[in-house]
């Protein structure tokens, strides 16, 4: 199923639940609501008739009862079996208590908290002589049950301030009432409602799905150019700040893939004449050999297992680099004496370094103990080394140096060699990338770096490159924390 209509199906469910949980909440306000007094009242007054009729009371309704004390608990008590309903005496008197109560819920005395409607004689008119007057309203027990109530003074003289109440339960509204009264009135307005928000899903369904879409197959269509051997690809970064941020990281990925991609066809032709030179001399002398043709068969022995030599390096280095970079291998951790590994390494390079007339200076400071793998770590030194040498001039110096920082320990190799150019100095790090790309003595395979970074990255610390350019020498620093390896984001960086 596509974006879209994910969307349009997403929008749609929400708008269906939302009017669905309106409409279940209105209805059951609907069907809780209590249900209209002034029937009730009416219902009430109705009873009231009847029973008086059955008592052949109907002509006190004019008003003339019975003075207060001749309305005995049994008169009482037959005016409400022939009513149906409870009734009550009440003493009108602050507050209102209780003097009868048929239901006996009430105790005589009882406080009764009486809320009188307005008026309603005029609402409810009684038949008979004249119209007494009507009190009615509500009052509340202690189990919170609500009533509601109509009453009547006593006759005349209302010495005391009783009056008689007729009260019923008030109902809740049953929910077919509710419809039947407000159906009507609450269908159509729900209707316009789940309309408006169907159009209003369907066209953010269009707009979201057009701003999320576009860019994603935007991405899937440089993916495939990618896969099809098409590395330039970049796509525009819009779109809501997700998006832009994948668009990001696909421009960083092709940009990667394109370099690496480009460092192993430099590698192929690099290292293709890097084989094919020591096995050209490895083929010619050893023929010479043979065929008796060498005048200095020693010279030319000596020349063969030099150059068997450099191809073993070369092969030993593409398989350190492989191994390195397997995720399972950990460095094996030792205490180990920084300024040791520094010291066997100069004295070892001082012999190449006189020999290319590079003066090599050591100065390291009392240095603290580190865990790492001692091996490893004089190969890092071996190779930056090997470098700072091969690539300053005669008469040019190597000065190298340690000390203790952040809680680590920090190597700097300086050099006034051969430098490196701006635009390869974020590359130097790279496999088989090489800043002196020209075929000579001096040239690498572009493993030496790669393999000194991911050293360095095993053991928790980082390494850096700073050169200011061409004939203006270079810098590399590295950094190794004291407690051994730790996880980095980042192990390498340029100045």
């Amino acid at each position: 199923m596509k974006l879209q209509a994910r969307l349009l199906l997403s929008y749609l469910l929400l708008i269906g639940v939302t009017l669905s949980v309106i409409v279940a909440i209105l209805l059951f306000a609907l069907g809780t609501r209590p249900a209209p007094p002034l029937a009730l009242y009416r219902q009430l007054i109705s009873n009231l008739q009847v029973g008086l009729r059955s008592l052949n009371l109907e002509e006190l309704v004019g008003g003339a009862w019975p003075p207060t004390g001749e309305l005995s608990d049994h008169w009482l008590h037959s005016l409400a079996e022939a009513t149906d309903v409870r009734v009550l005496l009440i003493d009108l008197s602050e507050p209102p208590r209780v003097r009868f109560d048929s239901s006996s819920l009430l105790e005589a005395a009882a406080p009764l908290q009486l809320r009188r409607d307005v008026a309603v004689n005029s609402l409810l008119p009684l038949p008979g002589r004249g119209r007494p007057e009507i009190i009615a309203g509500s009052f509340r027990e202690a189990d919170d049950t609500e009533w509601l109530f109509i009453g009547l003074p006593p006759g005349r003289p209302r010495a005391a301030n009783h009056a008689l109440v007729l009260a019923s339960p008030r109902p809740r509204q049953s929910l077919g009432e509710a419809l039947n009264e407000f159906g009507a009135a609450l269908g159509a307005p729900l209707l316009q409602a789940a309309l408006a928000g169907a159009l209003a899903a369907i066209v953010l369904s269009l707009a979201v799905s057009r701003t999320i879409a576009g860019p994603l197959q935007q991405i899937a269509g440089a993916a495939r150019a990618i896969a099809r051997g098409e590395h330039d690809q970049r796509v525009s970064v819009s779109g809501p700040p997700e998006m832009q941020d994948v668009a990001t990281a696909f421009n960083q990925m092709s940009s990667e893939v394109q370099a690496t991609q480009q460092a192993q066809k430099d590698f192929l032709v690099n290292v293709s004449h890097d084989l094919r030179t020591p096995l050209t001399s490895i083929q010619g002398y050893s023929q010479a050999i043979i065929d008796g043709a060498a005048q200095d068969a020693v010279a030319a022995a000596r020349v063969v297992h030099e150059e068997a030599g450099r191809l073993n390096r070369m092969v030993t280095g593409i398989s350190d680099l492989a191994r390195l970079q397997d995720p399972r291998l950990t460095p094996a951790l030792e205490a180990l004496d920084v300024g040791g590994i520094i010291d066997g390494v100069v004295k070892r390079l001082a012999v190449v370094a006189d020999a290319q007339q590079v003066t090599l200076e050591q100065r390291c400071d009392a240095l603290p103990t580190l865990r790492g793998d001692g091996d490893r770590l004089v190969q890092v030194m071996t190779n930056l080394l090997d470098n700072a040498i091969r690539f300053t001039p005669a008469g040019g110096e190597v000065r190298v140096s340690a000390g203790e920082k952040d809680r680590g320990v920090e190597i700097r190799i300086v050099d006034n060699g051969a430098g490196i150019p701006p635009e390869d100095l974020p590359r130097v790090f790279e496999r088989f990338f090489q800043v002196d790309r020209a075929r000579g003595p001096r040239r690498g395979s572009g493993l030496g770096l790669a393999i000194a970074r991911e050293i360095v990255q095993a053991h928790g610390g980082k390494i850096h490159a700073r050169s200011e350019g061409p004939g203006k020498g270079s810098t590399f620093t590295v950094w190794l924390p004291l407690a051994g390896p730790a996880a980095t984001s980042n192990g390498e960086g340029v100045a």
